[in-house]
């Protein structure tokens, strides 16, 4: 099979039939492996993951998600994953969905590691009062994509070329929001084995890395790990390539915010939040 974040596999014989419906199994590669430590996934793939399950649950192509929030629960483990959704508020309007994953433990139990929730909402023709921030230029067509990530190498970052960041291409240019720089990115990969990435999966599977773009903080000195990512869409993305223009706040208090403004090659699409939780070294 061709190289790809997730592999789907049968139940295993721990689980009982009557787990749940809709439940599905996959086995995480070494492209989802994190920055941070080896023994865990990058926030990334997981979003793309769980972004896929949302738009399978009894999808309604009258409706749009508007707005998804990923938190992630503890460390996101290379285990087996175990992943089902389910529509929390039905509506013709306006629906949430939610989506659980969770990862098999060495006693063959399932934690709960990540959640994330969905906002739809009903499509209308508004493009006569539509507005959106000036487009993030130049295109990644203008440009040579790299393997991994370039632009923070004075910060003492060490992306490397293994793992999730060893799985994506991108292109670094000039920030906007901030002194940091600005990225055009997308996987190089199949999200799932055997599938064709969607556009939404795609820019869920990558849009985690904005944390790890918006900072000005050393890797020798500090880090910074985020507890959730919240994305607003202003509109669906097209496309694989998203661009992160992002900036991260430090407070006081040992904790801070990345924001980020969204773009595809087509213009703005929206803004990300991440919780961020700093520690010194």
């Amino acid at each position: 099979m061709e190289s790809c974040y997730y592999v789907p596999i049968d139940r295993p014989e721990t689980q009982t039939p009557d787990a749940g419906a809709g439940v599905e199994y996959f086995q995480p590669t070494e492209a989802t492996q994190s920055v941070w430590a080896a023994t865990m996934q990058h926030g990334g793939p997981p979003s793309g993951l769980m972004m896929r399950s949302l738009l399978r649950c009894d999808p309604d192509p009258g409706q749009r998600f508007t707005r998804v929030t990923t938190e992630i629960l503890g460390p996101i483990g290379l285990g087996v994953n175990r992943i089902s959704a389910q529509v929390i508020r039905p509506g013709r309007q306006i629906s949430l969905v939610g989506t659980d994953l969770e990862v098999q433990q060495p006693d063959g139990s399932f934690r709960l590691a990540a959640r994330s929730v969905g906002w739809r909402l009903r499509t209308a023709d508004t493009s006569a009062i539509a507005e959106e921030p000036a487009p993030l230029t130049p295109l990644p067509a203008e440009l040579t994509p790299v393997a991994g990530v370039t632009g923070n190498e004075d910060l003492g970052v060490d992306w490397g070329t293994t793992g999730f960041i060893g799985s994506i291409e991108s292109a670094t240019i000039a920030g906007r929001t901030g002194d940091t720089p600005a990225v055009w990115i997308r996987p190089a990969i199949p999200l799932v084995g055997g599938e064709e990435i969607s556009d939404l999966e795609s820019v869920f599977s990558v849009i985690d890395i904005a944390n790890g773009m918006g900072t000005r903080l050393r890797t020798d000195e500090w880090t910074w790990m985020n507890t959730d990512t919240t994305v607003h869409l202003t509109r669906t993305p097209s496309g694989p390539w998203v661009g992160i223009d992002a900036d991260m706040v430090q407070g006081p208090d040992g904790y801070g915010a990345t924001f980020a403004d969204l773009f595809d090659t087509d213009g703005f699409i929206g803004r990300s939040a991440q919780t961020v939780l700093l520690s010194a070294l």
